[in-house]
C-alpha cells in the first residue's frame, strides 16, 4: 500500500558543492543540520547584495528503508528547490530538474539499499541561471535559494495511481456529473488488468461511487475517465460557503487492494465573459491583490502554517475574493488554504518580461504542465496564466502554451498576463496591467482601447497603482493617503465598468527586489500592507469592502497631528468605513455627521468619507490642539469608536503572536508583531526606538533577536525547535517592556525523522 513519509528532518548542509560529496564525503567541511523548509542563506531585512544567496550548495540526508518495503516502488518527491537541483541516491544519479518553483520525484526503486541506510545526496544551484524561467534578463523580484519546500518519500506498488484529476460537470443541474481520469503507471514488464474504484465523500460520508475495469499494458502510463452521474444534494463552492468533497481512487488487482489516492475538490463554475466574471452563474466584481510568497530574512522558505496565514490575511483582514499568485505557482499550502476560505485564484507560470531561447521555452512549457496537473483539482483557481508576464508577443510559444493548458484542463480558461496595447489575444480571457492613473482624472483604459479589437472580450486587469507610487509605512501622511485614495480610485472605475471583469491591485505586500528595482535598499514598497503583513492605510480601501454585518471598519487617514501635513492640518481628510455616517468630536463637542462619498466612488459598495474642508475649531496656527474621536454609526446607532490623543506619547510596547499552539516538530512558524501604543492605543510611525526580543523554551527567532521599530512597529516569526514545552516572548525597548504571552509547542501524531 500507498505511503508517503515527510522527510524534512535532519538534513545536513555545506554551503558549497563538492564532487566528493556524492559519495557522502564532507571530510574538511562545515557541515550544518537543518530542518527544512530551508533558505540557502539568512539575509538582512533590507540593504544586502542579492549575490548573497546566489550560489551552489549541498543537501544531505540518511535514510532507513524497512526491508519489509521490498517489492515496492520507492520515490523521493520535491515540492520546491531553487534554482536547479541534482539528486544522487547511494553515489548514483537519480534525477535532476530545472525551475523553482514546480515540484519534481526521482525513482529510487533501483538504488537504495532495504533493510539499510541510504544517502540522499542534491546539489542545489541557486544562481539566476539563463536556462531557466524567470532568469536571462533582470526581474523585479528576488528568487532566493535552497531546499525551501517539503520533501516526502514515497513508497507505493508496481501498479500505481500517479494522479488524478476529478472534473465536475453539469454544476448549476440538481443531478450533477463528476468525471475522473486517474492515471495509472504500470511499472513491470508484464500486462494485467486493474479495477478503479472511485468514490466521492464528504465528512468521511460516502455520496456517490463509480467502478471500471482497465487493462494496463506493461512499463506504460495509461489514463483511464471514470464518470459518476445523477449526482444529488451537492453544495456549490463559492467565496463566502467554500464547500468541499472528497475523491479517494482505490486500485484492485486480483482482488486485493494495491493502492489508494486521495484529493479534494468542489463542485463550482467559474467563467470570465465579456460582460463580466460569473461564479455558479451569479456575477461577482473581482476584487484581489497580487502575492509574492516572500518573507524577511528567509525568503520562501516558510513552512504550511505561515503560508497558510497568508491566505487568511488576504480573506479575513484585507477582505479580498481573488489573489494572482505572481509571478510563478505558489505553496500547495497556500492554495489548499485558499479552497477551505473561498479565495479565488489566478496562477501562473514563473517569468518576467524576458523570454528567452528555445531550451529556455521548452523549460518554460514544462512549467505549464507541471503546474496545472500539480494543481488541477483546486476549486480556487479558475484561470491559468500561460504567458510570461509582461512580455511582448510570440506566436508560437503562446500558441504552444495555450495547446498545452487546454489539452491538459479543458474546464478551466486561460490568461496571459500583458502590459502591451494591441497584443496577439491568443488566449480566452485578456488579462492586462493597467497602469494608466497617475492621479489624475483617467483611472482605468476602456478595454477596447488597450486589445485595439473591434467588439469586447472577457477582460481582466491584473497589475495598478505599485510602482507609480511606492509608500513606506512611515511616510508622509498626505503621500499615504493619496496612495491609498489611487487603490480605491481603481475599484471603483472598474465597478462602474460591466467590461472589467474586476481588478488585481499591485500589490498585497511588499517584497525583496534585485537592485535595479525598489527603494535602492532592495525592497519595493509597493504592497498595501509591509513585509511583516502589517497594514498600510491603502489596506483599508480594500477591508472596508465588507458588509458591516460580518466586520465594521472605521479607519480615519490621519495621524491627527497639526502639524503632519503640509501647511498644517489634518484635512481634507479620508475616512475609510463600512458604517453609514462617521460623528467627529474634537475636545468632546461634535462636529456633525459625515457620510460615503457615492458621487465620486460610485463604483464600489462602501465608498470612503471624505471630508474637504476645514471646520471653524481648528483655527489658524499656533492654536490649541484637541483630541479627536469618530464615531461610526449604523442604522443609526454608534457601532464603532477611533479615538486620538492631543499629545500622544508611547504608552504600550503591545505584543501579539498569530498563533497560541503549535506543532513542536521544528518546522512550524508563527509570527509575533510588537507596536509602540500611544494612549489611545494608536501606532506612532515615526518612533525610531530599539526592541530587544527574548524567547524562552522551545523556540527560536526567525532574524535578528535585536531589531529598531519601522513604523513604529516590527514582527518577527517563532520557530518551534522539536521539543515540546511552552515558548515565552516578550519585548523590551529603551522606553517600554511589553507583556510576556506564551505559545505552546505540542506533540501531535508523528513526524519526520522520528
Amino acid at each position: 500500500m500507498r505511503e508517503v513519509i515527510k522527510l524534512n528532518q535532519n538534513w545536513n548542509y555545506v554551503k558549497t558543492f563538492d564532487e566528493q560529496f556524492i559519495k557522502g564525503d564532507f571530510s574538511g567541511y562545515d557541515v550544518q543540520t537543518v530542518r527544512l523548509p530551508h533558505a540557502n542563506q539568512e539575509l538582512p531585512y533590507n540593504y544586502f547584495d542579492e549575490k548573497d544567496y546566489q550560489f551552489i550548495s549541498t543537501y544531505q540526508r540518511k535514510f532507513l528503508i524497512p526491508l519489509g518495503k521490498k517489492g515496492q516502488k520507492v520515490f523521493i518527491d520535491f515540492e520546491g528547490v531553487m534554482t536547479y537541483g541534482e539528486v544522487y541516491c547511494n553515489g548514483t544519479f537519480v534525477g535532476s530538474h530545472k525551475g523553482g518553483y514546480t515540484p519534481f520525484s526521482c525513482d529510487l526503486t533501483e538504488v537504495v539499499q532495504f533493510g539499510e541506510e541510504n544517502t540522499i545526496v542534491v546539489k542545489v544551484d541557486s544562481t539566476e541561471r539563463d536556462d531557466i524561467p524567470p532568469f536571462g534578463n533582470v526581474i523585479d523580484y528576488l528568487c532566493y535559494g535552497g531546499i525551501y519546500r517539503d520533501v516526502y518519500l514515497r513508497f507505493v506498488n508496481p501498479v500505481f495511481v500517479e494522479n488524478i484529476f476529478a472534473k465536475p460537470q453539469h454544476v448549476l443541474q440538481k443531478q450533477k456529473q463528476l468525471e475522473t481520469t486517474v492515471y495509472l503507471r504500470n511499472s513491470t514488464d508484464d500486462e494485467c488488468v486493474v479495477k478503479v474504484h472511485v468514490e466521492l465523500t464528504r465528512d468521511g460520508e460516502v455520496i456517490k461511487t463509480a467502478s471500471d475495469e482497465v487493462e494496463l499494458n506493461p512499463a506504460e502510463l495509461t489514463a483511464v475517465d471514470v464518470l459518476m452521474k445523477d449526482i444529488e444534494n451537492i453544495e456549490l463552492w463559492s467565496i463566502d460557503e467554500p464547500n468541499l468533497y472528497y475523491v479517494t481512487v482505490k486500485v484492485k488487482q486480483d482482488g486485493q487492494l494495491i493502492d489508494t489516492f486521495t484529493t479534494r475538490i468542489g463542485f463550482r463554475e467559474a467563467v470570465v465573459k465579456e460582460d463580466g466574471f460569473y461564479l455558479n452563474g451569479e456575477r461577482l466584481k473581482i476584487r484581489g491583490l497580487n502575492r509574492h510568497q516572500s518573507w524577511p530574512y528567509v525568503g520562501y522558505a516558510m513552512p504550511e502554517r505561515v503560508q497558510k496565514r497568508d491566505a487568511d490575511i488576504l480573506k479575513y483582514e484585507l477582505n479580498l475574493n481573488t489573489v494572482r499568485t505572481s509571478h510563478y505557482p505558489q505553496s500547495k499550502h497556500f492554495l489548499n488554504r485558499c479552497d477551505e476560505i473561498g479565495l479565488l485564484v489566478i496562477e501562473e507560470i514563473p517569468g518576467w518580461q524576458h523570454i528567452g531561447d528555445d531550451g529556455w521555452k521548452k523549460v518554460a512549457c514544462a512549467n505549464v504542465r507541471e503546474m496545472i496537473t500539480r494543481d488541477w483539482n483546486h476549486p480556487s483557481i479558475f484561470l491559468w496564466g500561460v504567458r510570461i508576464n509582461e512580455s511582448p508577443d510570440d506566436h508560437e510559444f503562446y500558441t504552444e502554451t495555450n495547446r498545452i493548458a487546454r489539452e491538459l484542463d479543458p474546464t478551466r480558461q486561460t490568461g496571459g498576463i500583458r502590459c502591451h496595447w494591441g497584443s496577439e489575444f491568443l488566449e480566452d480571457v485578456y488579462t492586462m496591467n493597467d497602469f494608466t492613473h497617475s492621479g489624475g482624472e483617467l483611472v482605468l483604459r476602456d478595454q477596447k482601447t488597450v486589445t485595439q479589437l473591434d467588439h469586447y472580450v472577457p477582460y481582466i486587469v491584473t497589475e495598478y497603482n505599485g510602482h507609480m507610487y511606492p509608500t513606506k509605512r512611515f511616510d508622509h501622511e498626505e503621500r499615504l493617503m493619496e496612495h491609498a485614495l489611487r487603490h480605491m480610485r481603481v475599484l471603483s472605475a472598474a465597478g462602474d465598468d460591466p467590461h472589467i471583469a474586476g481588478t488585481i491591485g499591485w500589490c498585497a505586500f511588499d517584497y525583496n527586489t534585485h537592485y535595479e528595482f525598489g527603494s535602492g535598499d532592495r525592497i519595493c514598497y509597493h504592497g498595501v500592507m509591509d513585509m511583516f503583513r502589517i497594514p498600510k492605510f491603502a489596506a483599508y480601501a480594500y477591508s472596508s469592502q465588507i458588509s458591516p454585518d460580518r466586520s465594521l471598519v472605521l479607519e480615519p487617514v490621519t495621524l491627527w497631528a497639526r502639524g503632519e501635513r503640509s501647511i498644517g492640518g489634518v484635512f481634507p481628510l479620508v475616512i475609510f468605513t463600512n458604517c453609514d455616517s462617521v460623528e467627529i468630536k474634537v475636545a468632546g463637542e461634535s462636529l456633525g455627521h459625515f457620510y460615503p462619498d457615492h458621487e465620486n466612488f460610485s463604483g464600489v459598495e462602501y465608498p470612503p468619507i471624505v471630508i474637504r474642508d476645514t471646520p471653524p475649531i481648528f483655527g489658524e496656527w499656533g492654536c490649541h490642539w484637541y483630541e479627536g474621536e469618530f464615531v461610526g454609526y449604523v442604522q443609526g446607532k454608534a457601532a464603532a469608536v477611533k479615538r486620538f490623543v492631543k499629545n500622544p506619547v508611547p504608552t504600550t510596547l503591545s505584543i501579539e503572536a498569530d498563533d497560541q499552539v503549535l506543532e513542536a516538530d521544528g518546522q512550524d512558524a508563527t509570527r509575533v508583531v510588537f507596536k509602540m501604543l500611544d494612549q489611545a492605543g494608536n501606532i506612532l510611525p515615526y518612533i525610531n526606538d530599539f526592541v530587544k526580543i527574548t524567547v524562552q523554551g522551545p523556540g527560536q527567532i526567525i532574524g535578528p533577536q535585536e531589531v529598531a521599530l519601522i513604523g513604529g512597529c516590527i514582527a518577527t516569526w517563532i520557530r518551534t525547535t522539536g521539543e515540546p514545552g511552552t515558548i515565552r516572548v516578550q519585548a523590551a525597548s529603551t522606553r517600554l517592556v511589553s507583556e510576556e504571552i506564551a505559545v505552546d509547542a505540542i506533540e501531535e501524531g508523528r513526524y519526520d525523522g522520528k
